[in-house]
């Protein structure tokens, strides 16, 4: 999560983070590589690593950085062209509150066609997983207090869905009207 200072704080000091339960394509990560950095100045020692978009557009020739975006962000035709470069995306979530890294997921997925890793980093918690996963993240980076044996089975705990999605596209009524004919 970011650490900002607020306007009349001192600054305090931008440090990468590193999560350490990673879930992947519905699976437990045996490791996790990726450092996060907030800072939007320097690049982080640690490699590899989601940086702020515009570091990363400063630096996209360097195959071990990839774009960190913030839920704030606009992103349209030519931005979605410039990220769709990198193997891997990162979402921010800065609180469970802020649901806007949604709707950046399914854009990237269904409106731009992006096909790499889209992370989902920050505040993230276990009961948000399910919905992650359906509007196209494929990672999703668990706070530290969140036990990845909780995450595993609120992955596994809906079998069937009504609505469409990034992963099902059509609604349950279609699939049966389809199975009836």
């Amino acid at each position: 999560m970011p650490n900002k200072a607020m306007p009349n704080e001192t600054p305090v000091e931008q440090v990468p983070v590193h999560v350490d339960h990673l879930i992947v394509n519905g699976e437990l990560a045996a490791e996790n590589a990726w450092c996060v950095s907030y800072d939007e100045e320097t690049l982080p020692e640690q490699r590899p690593a989601f940086v702020p978009l515009a570091l990363w557009q400063a630096n996209q020739e360097d195959a071990e950085l990839a774009p960190l975006l913030t839920s704030d962000t606009a992103l349209n035709t030519e931005l979605a062209a410039e990220v769709s470069k990198a193997t891997a995306i990162a979402v921010d979530f800065p609180a469970f509150t802020d649901g806007r890294g949604y709707t950046i997921a399914r854009l990237l997925r269904e409106r731009y066609g992006y096909s790499g890793e889209v992370r989902a980093v920050g505040d993230v918690l276990v009961d948000q997983l399910e919905y992650m996963r359906r509007c196209g993240f494929t990672a999703m980076a668990l706070r530290d207090d969140q036990h990845p044996e909780d995450a595993l089975r609120a992955l596994s705990f809906i079998s069937v869905r009504y609505q469409p999605d990034v992963e099902e596209r059509q609604a349950l009524f279609e699939r049966r009207l389809s199975a009836d004919k």
